[in-house]
């Protein structure tokens, strides 16, 4: 499956209609346990909004999967919600996505972070499938600090 990265930002969305329908039916079709919120079109908004944006896997004129992006103070790319179509799920839609937006990375010399306190143990092996590795704790000298903190990241340098 041919699958090529799109960006949807705030004026896309509000420029193209296939755009909302397909990224709110991504959204509606995500499992109730990767939802932060019960209805889809606000958290959608809210992100926008806040001048977050998605990286979305697109195939056949239609958007098939999603991942949040929120850019840090650092540069680096924080991800959330990763949610793929019900239709297209098992495909590798997901993985294919995740590692063209580790390419697009690479190539601006960004790092992507996954806080994974609450991720399903599956997905903690697919981002360590695609590189992605725990972080050293930054206050390892507080005696009740884990050794790693609570998210991973992938180094496109390779560091990681």
């Amino acid at each position: 499956m041919p699958v090529t990265l799109q960006y949807v930002d705030q004026a896309r969305w509000e420029a193209e209609d296939q755009v909302r329908i397909d990224l709110v039916r991504i959204y509606e079709d995500a499992p109730q346990e990767r939802m932060p919120t019960p209805t889809v079109l606000p958290f959608i908004e809210r992100h926008l909004k806040r001048q977050h944006y998605f990286a979305c896997a697109h195939f056949n004129d239609r958007l098939l999967g999603a991942v949040a992006v929120q850019e840090a103070d650092d540069r680096a790319w924080w991800l959330s919600e990763l949610c793929v179509r019900k239709t297209t799920r098992r495909r590798g839609v997901g993985t294919r996505l995740m590692a063209l937006l580790g390419e697009q990375a690479k190539k601006e010399g960004r790092v992507l972070r996954i806080e994974t306190a609450s991720l399903p143990l599956a997905d903690r092996v697919l981002l360590s499938k695609l590189g992605y590795r725990p972080v050293a704790n930054e206050h390892p000298s507080e005696p009740e600090a884990p050794a790693t903190s609570d998210f991973v990241e992938l180094d496109p340098q390779g560091k990681g």
